[in-house]
């Protein structure tokens, strides 16, 4: 199992439109793709104006296949271009849990 950390740093005082944004066009088609992520976040304490989201995949294959059907969908690529005004910096990370917490899917 591998998980994706996805950190998305926006334009200040933007974060309620951003998650409105993808509540209401970007959701339901990223988690017809990708699954039901592990988590979606904003922040409160530390960085601020970041969103961060979690999705697990049973490894690297499914992660790329997963990702290509997401990318390949017509509502999708409508739907990422509303995004870039609100971003100002993207992080991904690969973390792979301990053998003593896996995640739960």
């Amino acid at each position: 199992m591998v998980v994706e950390e996805r950190i998305y740093t926006l334009q200040p005082m933007s974060a309620g439109g951003f998650l409105s944004l993808v509540e209401e066009e970007g959701f339901a088609v990223q988690t017809e793709h990708l699954g039901k992520p592990v988590g979606y976040y904003s922040t409160e304490f530390g960085p601020q104006n970041q969103i961060v989201h979690l999705w697990a995949y049973r490894d690297l294959q499914e992660r790329a296949e997963r990702r290509a059907a997401l990318v390949a969908d017509p509502r999708w690529q409508a739907f990422r271009p509303k995004l870039k005004p609100f971003l100002v910096s993207q992080e991904n990370k690969l973390l792979i849990p301990a053998r003593f917490a896996p995640v739960e899917r």
